[in-house]
């Protein structure tokens, strides 16, 4: 195989879970291989479980190199989900250029805003369905998040992570209200902070 130049190597970037009320944020970065061309990249939010599945194997095999970090519910707490969601971006790229020891000559991240890196970076409104890079981080992305909401329904089974992965769905909203917030809700979101409340008025803690 052709090895690549440096001045080849483009970086996609996106993260997911910035909507949910549990959870962390995961961000992914993603060095397509332009011999190993992969079919049906789109934003991951419009393809079946299943599909983003396939696609996400194949990536992680065929892309010259990807890497996925994250931010914890703590970050989002203390910086609020855009500047989490920004910082988990940065862990992914520098542990991709850390690890690979590639230099990456730009940037394309999905969104307004880009994170602070030692690259050329142009946020790419609606990216995830419209450049190849940023799809396939937007798919690894998601499908690492779902991975870790799954493995936390194991141990917190009375919310229902599996099913919603810490979306605000009726089922996980009345989960809320029954049981209260645990340790991978975010606490700066309303829904949750409401939660609180009520609990603490319903059941005062002398």
């Amino acid at each position: 195989m052709k090895k690549l130049e440096n001045h080849d190597y483009v970086a996609g970037i996106d993260e997911a879970g910035r909507g949910p009320l549990a959870g962390p944020v995961v961000a992914a970065t993603v060095v397509l291989n332009p011999e190993k061309r992969i079919t049906g990249l789109n934003d991951s939010k419009v393809l079946s479980a299943k599909v983003r599945e396939e696609l996400a194997a194949e990536i992680m095999d065929r892309a010259t190199y990807w890497a996925v970090a994250q931010a914890s519910v703590e970050e989002i707490d203390e910086l609020n989900i855009l500047q989490a969601s920004l910082l988990a971006m940065q862990r992914s790229c520098l542990l991709l250029t850390k690890y690979s020891g590639i230099s990456i000559q730009r940037v394309l991240v999905d969104g307004t805003h880009t994170p602070d890196l030692p690259h050329p970076c142009e946020a790419v409104i609606k990216g995830d369905s419209s450049v190849p890079d940023i799809s396939a981080a937007s798919i690894v992305a998601k499908v690492t998040r779902d991975h870790i909401m799954r493995d936390a329904s194991r141990f917190f089974p009375e919310y229902g992570f599996d099913e919603h992965k810490g979306y605000a769905t009726r089922a996980h909203l009345n989960a809320l209200q029954e049981y209260g917030p645990c340790k991978l809700h975010r606490h700066s979101f309303q829904p949750v902070h409401e939660a609180k409340q009520f609990l603490f008025r319903a059941y005062p803690v002398d």
